[in-house]
């Protein structure tokens, strides 16, 4: 596709963007501090940026809600800012506040996510692992508590993930995998409801799970595999249960995500590869894959009108039909610029692809 226009200057980190109302917000470390950025669709002109302290490369793509726009830095500091003029509204300290805890040292990544009134985030603490706040105030308004045993896999912290809003066995919940695996957190009292540790590594738990209905599809990299467990409400008790384990060589998403698109999920395979799959959600049987791929590395992946478009760590795209009938690749090209890891999830937003890559920003027309 044709290269619409670029922009440098962004600072360095591994945001993506958010599209929202003729603008574009990210985050990049510029001259020793998390700057969050404003920019225009058009051309990319900066409109503000907010300072958002002191800290390293920042992993979180702000989260848009009308008039105010959320993001975390690598060390934990949530900052709520006026979309208007960047203004800092309010703000937040995961390890101060809440005892927060990442469960392995890349940095804070997560998404915050809005729900209604609440902002639901993911501090990582014992005492509260997860956190509804309200989105206004910043002001707390439940914590959910880790279980004392949370089992043997893993280590006590925040993951790489970012929060699902799912309605599983007639509860509201919130889905998170984290440091222990992945949790179901009961949406109005902040209760933890369920969790399922043999899905969690001690060195990185990344990938978004997938709920569908009171199914839920997880993976994790570093030799790890991947899981569909059913929630079960039994009597108000909720359990788990695993209907199948993929073991890694089956079946591992490193990071990169993973999308269900019909019955079927599409994802890269491989620890630090982005081997193109398609694996049947309910029975764990592969569909077509794994496929050798058009890059190298991780591949970060996003779905549009009937395509896959496959981001590889190594600069290359890929747009892949979304059929289980079999791997066809119908495109690739090479991005503009490589700065390191091309690891930043790809967008789409008014027929153009944005690839965030360090401190540039590629923005191409694909509305053919």
């Amino acid at each position: 596709p044709q290269l619409a226009w670029k922009v440098s200057g962004l600072g360095s980190g591994f945001s993506s963007v958010a599209v929202a109302d003729g603008r574009i917000y990210t985050m990049g470390k510029k001259g020793g501090s998390t700057k969050m950025i404003a920019l225009s669709t058009i051309q990319g002109s900066v409109i503000w940026e907010a300072d958002m302290g002191a800290g390293a490369n920042p992993n979180c793509t702000p989260t848009v809600d009308g008039d105010r726009i959320y993001g975390l830095t690598h060390s934990g500091e949530l900052v709520c800012v006026s979309a208007k003029d960047g203004k800092i509204l309010w703000q937040r300290n995961f390890p101060t506040d809440f005892k927060g805890r990442m469960e392995s040292g890349w940095g804070y990544s997560e998404s915050p996510v809005i729900d209604g009134d609440n902002l639901v985030c993911t501090p990582g603490g014992n005492s509260a692992v997860m956190v509804a706040l309200n989105k206004v105030t910043g002001e707390l308004i439940w914590s959910a508590e880790m279980p004392a045993t949370a089992g043997d896999r893993g280590q006590d912290g925040a993951g790489y993930s970012s929060i699902v809003i799912s309605e599983i066995a007639g509860r509201k919940q919130y889905i998170q995998l984290t440091g222990r695996g992945v949790l179901g957190v009961d949406a109005a009292s902040g209760k933890l409801l369920w969790l399922y540790n043999r899905i969690a590594n001690s060195t990185a738990n990344i990938p978004t799970p997938i709920v569908k209905g009171d199914y839920i599809f997880c993976s994790t990299g570093y030799g790890t595999g991947a899981a569909l467990i059913q929630i079960h409400d039994r009597n108000g008790q909720f359990q788990v249960e695993e209907k199948y384990f993929l073991e890694a060589k089956k079946l591992q998403n490193h990071h990169g995500g993973m999308l269900l698109i019909g019955d079927y999920i599409y994802c890269g395979h491989g620890h630090n590869q982005g081997f193109p799959v398609c694996l049947n959600m309910m029975t764990g049987e592969y569909a077509w894959g794994p496929e050798r791929g058009v890059g190298s590395g991780s591949a970060a992946i996003l779905y549009a009108d009937g395509h896959l478009y496959f981001r590889y760590q190594s600069g290359d795209m890929a747009l892949i039909e979304a059929t289980p009938t079999g791997y066809k690749l119908k495109g690739k090209f090479r991005t503009d610029e490589v700065n390191g890891q091309s690891w930043p999830h790809p967008v789409i937003a008014g027929k153009k692809l944005y690839l965030r890559d360090q401190g540039t920003l590629m923005v191409y027309d694909i509305a053919k």
